[in-house]
């Protein structure tokens, strides 16, 4: 088996984020720089940019495309799409481009375990106000927002987005990742799962009849909206984790109607309030289990707009969720598993040499876990734990805890320990009544219908039994250093025949 894990130690031990970009113009620069940036000119937002994001986003190879010129929609407006792949994944993150995609996730691990959070800093300016649209001179339908599934119920404008909200109670400022869907010229819906901050915010206004501020940053920084994807504790403002992810604060002005903090230059910025019981139909929408979620049938929150802000030749960050693995998939499974393996080790569990939010589990639903077993009822332990944590306890399926033999964000090592080292009727642990959501096409429509949003986990022991883990049978691959060998002398053989390489001699 393939040592990734070890490798990822060593390569990220030494290494912090560098990041050569401040705002979403310098990072296409750099994806320039790395001949991953492709521009599109005419396609339609009714069809094209969705049909185009359809074929890009499954592949980990495919450049980012602008899409320019978009018809029926002002001169320079834009729409970036697949931003998560090739080289430019670890670019993004400030990380070096060769990494593999473990080595990237333990390097962000190290990386945020090193930093201290830089408070965020109010300015009285940016590149933000280079446009303010108020009153009648608001229009979000004139901003190239597409249809990314033919099946949904309207344009998303909101899907690379992150919206800006306050705790009423404390005043805490939290980023979160939600859809966001054109309601009219002056009004956006959006959908935000129980229990998620976000969620908690609104519902802490309505409960006190109270109208809820909030801002939608709709492009700018990507490692922003990363940040906003990432499910930090309670309490903690993802700005300010941003800016000692980055080394120096982020640079904030507030927003004219809400008093909101969003990045200065950011690319386009929708403020507004949402008013008690004020709802309308949202949805469908196709989700990022790979079905179409609820809608349609369950009215949702809007947000009046009271101003938009953008600037000059403004990008929207497109990230709609396809069925899995896809960008989405691919962006989340780097994270969260940052994020998992620093909540295991929070809670005391020794010796996690991996881990992994499978892609195909859209980074949530399958979770896999390497460790150096050290006593009985380690492997359990790690199951249970990473069900169950912060970072894995949302929507999640199935757990699978493996020996450090194994790398564990390799698909088929993973299934292969686990079909050959568990047992069914003694290797699973199920837990009841879990966390999960209305967008779990698992849960029945009676019980989806009763506000019952909960599922099961299955943890699975695919760990070399401990108390006879010594007498296991062999495996019969190289051990991790003989294996490298063989690819680096031999791993050419797989590349492509032509007529130069078609005989080879050994030198």
């Amino acid at each position: 088996m393939a040592d990734t894990t070890a490798k990822a130690v060593d390569s990220g031990s030494n290494v912090g984020a560098r990041m050569t970009y401040e705002d979403m113009r310098e990072w296409m620069v750099e994806a320039e720089k790395l001949g991953e940036l492709r521009v599109v000119k005419g396609a339609s937002w009714e069809e094209d940019i969705g049909l185009a994001a359809e074929v890009v986003q499954h592949d980990e190879s495919a450049p980012c495309i602008v899409f320019d010129d978009v018809p029926g929609c002002p001169p320079g407006f834009r729409v970036l799409i697949n931003f998560f792949a090739g080289k430019r994944k670890c670019m993004t993150m400030g990380f070096p481009t060769e990494w593999d995609k473990l080595e990237l996730t333990d390097g962000v691990h190290k990386h945020m375990k090193s930093v201290e959070s830089i408070p965020h800093k109010i300015v009285e300016t940016g590149s933000v106000f280079e446009n303010i649209l108020e009153g009648d001179d608001i229009d979000i339908e004139k901003f190239p927002a597409p249809m990314w599934h033919d099946k949904d119920g309207g344009r998303y404008i909101g899907t690379g987005s992150y919206n800006v909200t306050r705790d009423p109670d404390t005043d805490w400022i939290n980023l979160g990742t939600y859809r966001v869907m054109i309601q009219g010229k002056k009004e956006v819906g959006f959908y935000i799962s129980p229990g998620k901050h976000g969620r908690i915010h609104r519902d802490k206004y309505e409960a006190n009849d109270k109208a809820m501020p909030a801002c939608i940053v709709l492009g700018g920084d990507p490692m922003a909206f990363l940040m906003g994807c990432t499910e930090l504790p309670p309490g903690e403002c993802e700005y300010d984790i941003l800016g000692g992810y980055r080394g120096h604060a982020l640079e904030c002005v507030v927003g004219k109607h809400t008093g909101l903090p969003f990045p200065a230059n950011a690319e386009v910025v929708i403020e507004g309030f949402i008013q008690p019981n004020n709802r309308k139909e949202e949805g469908p929408f196709g989700e990022w289990t790979g079905y179409y979620g609820s809608g349609g049938d369950r009215p949702e929150p809007v947000l009046d707009i009271t101003a938009i802000y953008h600037r000059n030749d403004p990008i929207i960050l497109g990230c709609p969720p396809l069925r899995p693995p896809d960008e989405l998939a691919r962006y989340r499974a780097v994270t969260r598993s940052a994020a998992l393996k620093e909540n295991i080790e929070k809670a005391g569990v020794p010796d996690v040499t991996g881990v992994w939010a499978h892609e195909c589990g859209t980074a949530r639903m399958l979770l896999g876990i390497s460790i150096k077993q050290r006593y009985p009822g380690h492997s359990m332990q790690t199951g249970h734990v990473a069900a169950m944590c912060h970072a894995g306890a949302y929507a999640g399926k199935y757990v699978i805890v493996v020996d450090d033999d194994i790398d564990v964000s390799n698909l088929e090592e993973l299934m292969w320990a686990c079909i050959t080292r568990s047992d069914p009727a003694t290797s699973i642990d199920i837990i009841h009544n879990c966390w999960s959501t209305p967008l779990d096409p698992r849960i029945p429509p009676e019980e989806r219908a009763k506000g019952n949003l909960t599922n099961s986990r299955a943890i699975i022991d695919a760990c070399r039994p401990f108390h006879w883990k010594d007498e296991f049978p062999a495996v019969n691959s190289p051990e991790p250093a003989v294996l490298k060998k063989a690819y680096d002398d031999w791993g050419h053989l797989c590349d492509p025949v032509t007529p130069e390489n078609q005989v080879i001699t050994k030198k």
